[in-house]
C-alpha cells in the first residue's frame, strides 16, 4: 500500500492510501491500529511528511563512495546518530537554512528511511524486517561546516537543524517491497539529477 499524509483546509492530518485508478482515498486507523480506506477521493489539501516519528536514528558514512565525497573514513561500525523530531518537514515544504549560525556548507543526502511499525529491542537479525511497517525517501541535509570544523566530532550538531530532515511524499508499506536493498534513490537538486 502506498501512503500519504497531508492536512486538510482546517490543518488536521489525514491519511490517505493510493488506490487502483492512481487517487488517493482517506484512511483511518482504528483502535487496534489497523488501517481502513474509504471510498472518500482525496481533493487538495497540503502534503505533510507520510510519518512523524519520535525518534530517527540514522547510520553515517554507511558506504564507501559517501566517506570519499566527503572525505571520512568508513570504521569497522557504523556511525550511527539521531535527528531531533523538528527536523522533519513535508517533500514540498522549505529547507531554512541555519544563516544565523554563519554555515555556507549546507549539503544535501538522498537516504532511503525505514519506518519502524510497532515496538521492539533486542530484535535479532533475522526477525529485524518483521518490525518494519514500510520505506521512504528522506533527505539527510547536514550543515557540513558544524557537522566537522565546528561540531567537535558530534554528527547532531549539524544534522538537528529544524527542517533539515524532509521526508516522503509517501510510505510504502513493508509488503510491497520484497527485497530493500534492491531499491534505487535518486537525488535532484532544482530538478537537476546530482
Amino acid at each position: 500500500m502506498q501512503l500519504i499524509r497531508y492536512a486538510e483546509k482546517d490543518g488536521n492530518p489525514i491519511y490517505a492510501a493510493r488506490g487502483g485508478d492512481g487517487q488517493y482515498y482517506k484512511a483511518v486507523y482504528d483502535e487496534s491500529g489497523n488501517l481502513s480506506v474509504g471510498g472518500e477521493m482525496v481533493q487538495s489539501g497540503r502534503l505533510l511528511a507520510p510519518v512523524m516519528p519520535s525518534t530517527i536514528f540514522a547510520v553515517g558514512i554507511n558506504y564507501p563512495l559517501h566517506g570519499k565525497e566527503t572525505g571520512s573514513k568508513m570504521g569497522q561500525f557504523p556511525i550511527i546518530f539521531m535527528k531531533a523530531p523538528t527536523t522533519v518537514i513535508g517533500p514540498e515544504e522549505s529547507i531554512v537554512l541555519p544563516r544565523h549560525l554563519r554555515s555556507d556548507k549546507v549539503d544535501y543526502e538522498g537516504e532511503l528511511a525505514v519506518v519502524i511499525g510497532q515496538p521492539c529491542k533486542n530484535v535479532s537479525v533475522e526477525e529485524a524486517l518483521h518490525y518494519v511497517l514500510g520505506y521512504t525517501i528522506a533527505n539527510d541535509v547536514s550543515a557540513r561546516d558544524w557537522q566537522k570544523e565546528w561540531g567537535g566530532g558530534q554528527f547532531c550538531r549539524g544534522k538537528t537543524f529544524d527542517t533539515f530532515c524532509p521526508l516522503g511524499p509517501q510510505l510504502v508499506t513493508a509488503d510491497e517491497i520484497p527485497d530493500p536493498n534492491d531499491l534505487k534513490i535518486q537525488t535532484r537538486l532544482n530538478g537537476e539529477l546530482v
